[in-house]
């Protein structure tokens, strides 16, 4: 599927997380060209990491033999709650200290090139719609479960953002009244039960607690460095306190998919992000716990894993910035 956009000029999409920049030159025919991923450093302030995505912009531009007026524009896709009419970061919970931040503009103003901006789960489901896994589904929930846990929301085929662009915080539904709190500063959140985050520290508190498992020999010892990463391994190679925390989690996201089913009556939850790797370790039970529970009309929603991988945001800022000429 190619843009009509300004004679198939690239883009340069950036995906702004809590963790990495990821940035990319993509072509009218959705193919990158070129690409490169550091880390965001969010701790070191909302001055620190601009300069770290301008310096990646002209860096990857040069890089490709282009100048900034060879292309189409810049789209950013970046966590938290994003006013893409005004290009503002409302507030990110995984970048401290973005709040009312005029991203969109400073980008632009500072590299004289169109900008735009939108939410990073957005952004994977446009990317999973066009190209992935939500090819032909007009109705679909997208989820991303990573260092936190972020959604978007397909209806008839267009992306539902809600009365101020803060529709789909799926990760900041509440499903424990009396939960664990969340750094968003609510208590019980879908985040933090069923991150990666929150899977780590469910290991952790288990291991201190007098718990068993092979993840102590796989860290050496040092608990504090225990990551989803680990725990998917271990839960591979049978340790049973790996998969009982993997199935706490699980039942969790399951109970929250329930609530999303029972709402929006999708077609399929497609899930994405780095703990959607762990694949039907995780989404077996999830896939009971939603079948125990969803209302039987609605029993038929298939639950997949996305496609993309970690190119869907990417791609999808692409489509977004592709997509405004078309409209």
């Amino acid at each position: 599927m190619e843009n009509t956009g300004s004679a198939n000029l690239p883009v340069v999409a950036v995906d702004l997380g809590g963790s990495k920049i990821a940035v990319a030159i993509v072509s009218g025919d959705y193919r990158v060209l070129a690409r490169e991923q550091h880390p965001t450093l969010a701790e070191e302030g909302v001055d620190s990491v601009i300069n770290r995505i301008i310096s990646s912009v002209r860096r990857i531009v040069t890089s490709g033999n282009l100048a900034l007026a060879q292309l189409y524009g810049i789209s950013l896709a970046a966590a938290g709650v994003i006013d893409s009419q005004r290009g503002i970061v409302t507030l990110s919970p995984n970048l401290p200290g973005w709040r009312d931040i005029p991203l969109g503009s400073i980008i632009e103003e500072r590299l004289g090139i169109k900008t735009r901006l939108l939410n990073d789960a957005n952004a994977a489901a446009l990317g999973e719609h066009h190209l992935g896994a939500g090819r032909g589904v007009d109705n679909f929930i997208y989820l991303t479960i990573g260092t936190g846990i972020g959604g978007a929301i397909i209806i008839d085929g267009k992306l539902y953002t809600g009365a101020c662009g803060s529709a789909g915080e799926i990760g900041h539904m509440t499903i424990e009244v009396n939960g664990p709190r969340c750094d968003c500063g609510n208590v019980g959140c879908l985040e933090a039960l069923a991150s990666g985050r929150a899977i780590a520290r469910e290991a952790k508190k288990r291991l201190s607690s007098g718990g068993r498992s092979s993840l102590t020999e796989a860290v050496a010892g040092k608990i504090e460095d225990i990551t989803a990463k680990e725990i998917a391994a271990a839960a591979q190679q049978g340790d049973v306190l790996a998969n009982d925390v993997i199935k706490h989690a699980a039942t969790y996201l399951g109970v929250g998919m329930v609530n999303l089913v029972n709402i929006f009556n999708p077609e399929v939850i497609i899930v994405g992000g780095g703990v959607a790797s762990m694949g039907d370790l995780l989404l077996g039970p999830v896939r009971q716990v939603v079948r125990e529970r969803v209302f039987p009309v609605s029993a038929a929603v298939r639950i997949v894993t996305a496609e993309l991988g970690n190119d869907a945001g990417l791609l999808g800022a692409a489509h977004f910035a592709f997509k405004q000429e078309s409209d």
